[in-house]
């Protein structure tokens, strides 16, 4: 079968990912596809799809996608995998309700409590109608991220 999608590496792009798969180590996302380009060039060993997704250890399909970003979209697109440009879900609480919790959490807790808890303010900022539903550890992760960004400034780190 004819591929769509053909690797033909410059001696520089070769050099590029033989340098990669010699300096990095473990599982990276980066070594594991520079062994693919290196495996798919036609100009080089020229393996097959299926023999470089089990020397690799990924899918078929991950080394169909390397093929085509690199025709498509160049060298350095097909070597390192892109950033997303939006999280895959939204952030659950804008500034507002950031501060709506920092505030909550700062104040006094409910009668019969005396201290506030991660599910005493999920439930609580959801009672006040900031947020439909929230979980105990987005609250965490909220408070902690802001804890950190005031202890940076306190000890002069930029955030």
């Amino acid at each position: 079968m004819n591929k769509k999608y053909i690797v033909r590496l410059t001696d520089e792009e070769r050099a590029v990912c033989e340098a990669t798969v010699k300096n990095e180590t473990g599982k990276s996302e980066k070594l594991r596809r520079a062994v693919v380009l290196l495996k798919a060039d036609i100009d080089g060993p020229a393996w097959k799809d299926e023999k470089i997704s089990e020397a690799v250890g990924c899918r078929i399909r991950t080394v169909e996608n390397v093929r085509r970003e690199f025709v498509l979209e160049g060298f350095e697109a097909a070597l390192v995998r892109r950033k997303r440009t939006t999280p895959p879900t939204p952030k659950l609480l804008d500034g507002a309700a950031e501060a709506k919790v920092i505030a909550l959490r700062l104040g006094r807790p409910p009668a019969g409590y005396g201290h506030w808890t991660l599910r005493l303010l999920a439930e609580q900022l959801v009672e006040l109608e900031v947020v439909d539903s929230i979980s105990p550890e987005t609250v965490w992760q909220t408070l902690k991220k802001r804890n950190d960004q005031a202890e940076n400034r306190i000890l002069g780190h930029p955030t």
